[in-house]
């Protein structure tokens, strides 16, 4: 039996209807999607997820900052920080304990170290790396860079006998604005907020290391004729940034080995005339024995990691977070002399150095970019990211690489225009 609802439908049949469209989910636009579009992890709205939404949005947060990769590019710079130490504790125990005041051998020693091991392996290489090859291109271009080298690790060596300590420690941060400004003028790259931020906070450290040392007293150095040993420290500063900006350049555009090979000869070859005409007098007086000779080895082996690690430290990073790296130099030097020569501890110190630690993550956490012009300089790479080709406009559009050792890239939510 038809139920009435059926029997009206037999009786008075309406036109078909045309069938309902099927229902689908509402899908998000692709133009407007962003993060707030995704649900909250552990379900939706109420409840316990929207109390852990906050702080699971925290620690995402704290992972993407501190990812594997800036964990290992500060672990680098404290590397190339710990053999500043050890150069710096056995050219103490040099000048202090064997009266062996010879800077200009000691860096002679490692000039021909660079010589012996990268010179001679560009000498048999073929084509164009080889020695004669790139010494017909660019022979006075390395030979003012051997000159720059040798000359700034002379200028703050030689600061020591006019100024103090402290003076050095601070004077010497001047290589880090030397270094962004050749690095934005020459090398094209440009900072965000938080990069200038990590640097105060960087140099804030280092102060708060130079107040610690004059609250306990341990300003080294005679300070008579404080003016020629500052100007000395800014001299040679400036040196070390062209220095290390011209390494970055050369690590990321040509080779590592082409730039300590080059170093190797000129260095070793300038330093060698600096030592014959200043220094052969001083060496005579150097009272030879096993334990001089075991320093003179460990100052030499730290100084040719240095030279040759820090291209590989500079390539991954940049030449201004290496020398931001490079502030915690004086504070292992400091913790090593506690126990060595019995200096007075301040809780300064360690403020300090966490500090300067705090300041490199910050200017290491966000990523720089090169702002790319091929008439000036050539592209960098980004290995890390994809390579899109884009079409050609009738505008030239400014085009930047991000050269950052973040992922940002990759975490960020893709955004696509139909």
């Amino acid at each position: 039996m038809l139920s009435p609802e059926r029997h009206r439908h037999h009786r008075h049949p309406s036109p078909p209807q045309p069938p309902p469209p099927p229902h689908h989910p509402p899908q998000p636009s692709h133009v407007v999607a962003t993060i707030e579009n995704l649900p909250a992890e552990g379900g939706s709205g109420g409840g316990r997820s929207g109390i852990s939404a906050p702080s699971s949005s925290v620690r995402q947060r704290i992972r993407k900052v501190l990812n594997r990769d800036l964990l290992l590019s500060v672990a680098l710079g404290q590397v190339l920080s710990l053999l500043i130490c050890g150069i710096g504790l056995t050219s103490k125990y040099l000048s202090e304990d064997f009266h062996a005041n010879t800077p200009v051998f000691q860096s002679f020693l490692n000039y021909i170290l660079l010589f012996l091991v990268y010179t001679t392996t560009l000498a048999v290489r073929q084509g164009e790396e080889n020695l004669l090859a790139i010494l017909k291109r660019r022979w006075w271009k390395y030979m003012i860079l051997g000159i720059i080298d040798i000359e700034a690790n002379y200028l703050v060596v030689k600061a020591y006998q006019y100024t103090t300590l402290t003076s050095v420690q601070l004077l010497d941060c001047f290589v880090i604005p030397v270094v962004i400004l050749l690095s934005w003028f020459f090398l094209l790259v440009r900072y965000k907020a938080v990069h200038f931020i990590g640097i105060v906070v960087c140099i804030l450290g280092m102060g708060c290391m130079a107040g610690a040392d004059v609250l306990v007293g341990r300003q080294q150095g005679a300070g008579e004729n404080k003016l020629i040993g500052d100007l000395l420290v800014l001299g040679g500063a400036t040196l070390y940034g062209i220095s290390n900006v011209c390494e970055e350049y050369i690590v990321r555009n040509l080779s590592r080995v082409e730039f300590l090979g080059m170093i190797g000869l000129f260095g070793s070859f300038f330093s060698g005339i600096q030592l014959a005409i200043m220094e052969h007098k001083e060496l005579l007086k150097v009272p030879w024995d096993w334990q001089i000779g075991l320093l003179y080895v460990g100052f030499s082996a730290c100084m040719f990691g240095l030279y040759s690690f820090m291209p590989v430290v500079i390539k991954k990073t940049s030449a201004t977070a290496v020398n931001l790296s490079l502030l915690t130099a004086d504070l292992y030097s400091l913790f090593c002399g506690l126990f060595l020569f019995h200096y007075k501890f301040s809780g300064l110190y360690l403020l300090s150095f966490f500090t300067i630690l705090v300041g490199l993550i910050l200017y290491s956490s966000t990523s720089t970019y090169v702002a790319q012009d091929p008439r000036v300089y050539k592209q960098f790479r980004n290995p890390s990211g994809p390579v899109v080709d884009l079409p050609a406009t009738s505008q030239m559009e400014p085009s930047v690489t991000y050269t950052s050792l973040g992922q940002e890239t990759e975490e960020e939510p893709h955004v696509r225009v139909a």
